[in-house]
């Protein structure tokens, strides 16, 4: 049975240069959690576990119906209900939402059989599982790059990106969306990869 690897069928999505670059995506299913709090407090530890949990076990209902892949990356959309800038609000009360891509091959009645069957394997995460949904996205047109190093160092590429829009006439009209390329638990701070990702429109010059 061959295994489907998203990094390699869509290596724009899950690939990015050091520098800005504008890319456009369609129509994607994924599995979902969302939540509120600090990314470092116990709730976000929670949903990322019973997100994967729910992943694992969509692929392996899926393996058992003929149709193998490989778990990817977890992904974040950060947002804050304030007018503040996110940075300035604390950070319980940051809103996130944490995704797991699937396959197109994956439907809402698969998601739901798997995820029934996983809170039952997986009790301890039951409550957090029964939250997991299957949604779909559409980002469309985007600027993105890559990030090296601690998280608490975006801003320097964010700014990067805002100028990269500035110039092109460009702004944000999606949630700030970021890949998590590599595991914080096993490389030190200075190596983390995460690509920061911004949904885009043409400025309205009239």
């Amino acid at each position: 049975m061959d295994k489907l690897d998203l990094a390699k069928t869509y290596k724009t999505y899950y690939k990015s240069g050091t520098e800005p670059e504008l890319v456009g995506f369609g129509e994607a299913p994924y599995l979902t959690i969302a939540g509120q709090g600090d990314p470092n407090g116990e709730r976000f530890a929670q949903a990322a576990a019973a997100l994967y949990a729910a992943a694992y076990g969509t692929k392996a209902l899926g393996k058992a119906h003929g149709t193998d892949f490989t778990v990817p990356k977890l992904e974040g959309l950060w947002w804050v209900e304030s007018d503040k800038p996110a940075l300035e609000v604390p950070r319980q009360e940051w809103r996130w939402k944490l995704l797991i891509r699937m396959p197109d091959f994956v439907t809402e009645a698969l998601a739901a059989k798997a995820r029934e069957k996983t809170a039952l394997k997986k009790k301890e995460l039951a409550g957090d599982i029964a939250h997991v949904a299957y949604e779909t996205m559409a980002e469309g047109l985007c600027v993105q790059m890559l990030h090296v190093g601690p998280y608490e160092t975006e801003p320097e590429t964010v700014e990067r990106m805002h100028a990269y829009m500035e110039v092109r006439r460009l702004v944000q009209n999606g949630l700030h969306h970021e890949i998590y390329l590599t595991d914080p638990r096993k490389t030190p701070p200075s190596g983390w990869k995460t690509i920061l990702r911004f949904p885009v429109e043409q400025r309205d010059l009239s």
